[in-house]
């Protein structure tokens, strides 16, 4: 069996993703939206059972799933879900004297993310989280 295409251009595929997040955002360069994809990402990991979360990776594309899992400290505690205000301020707070995140982050993410993946298969996805989880990747 060939290697599988998302994985073969994963790289590709991860360009184009965080490009549209610039775009999503205002913000000029990849390096400036880098921050906040992991602050999105890393701040709803935090909110979700591990069993959740494994199941929400398995709907990103590759490097996207890589960042999600990524230093990830598995006894933290999870938090729960918070206003759209108080979750952005945490996603801010990633490398703050780095991070260029917006006051809408959460939605320009979830804009973007919602690009590069099949959109059926993640509604599918997303059904089986909690409502909450559900409405952090509206856009």
């Amino acid at each position: 069996m060939p290697v599988p295409p998302e994985y073969q251009r994963a790289s590709q595929h991860f360009e184009a993703f965080m490009a549209d997040v610039c775009a999503a955002s205002g913000l000029s360069t990849t390096h400036q939206a880098w921050n906040m994809v992991v602050g999105v990402l890393h701040a709803f990991r935090r909110r979700l059972s591990l069993r959740d979360a494994l199941r929400f990776a398995n709907g990103l594309p590759p490097v996207v799933r890589a960042i999600f899992v990524s230093d990830w400290d598995a006894d933290e505690p999870i938090r729960p879900f918070e206003d759209v205000a108080t979750m952005t301020r945490e996603v801010k707070a990633l490398r703050a004297a780095h991070n260029f995140s917006t006051d809408s982050a959460i939605r320009e993410v979830a804009a973007a993310l919602r690009r590069h993946v099949d959109a059926a298969d993640f509604e599918a996805m997303l059904a089986t989280l909690p409502p909450e989880a559900r409405a952090y990747w509206q856009e």
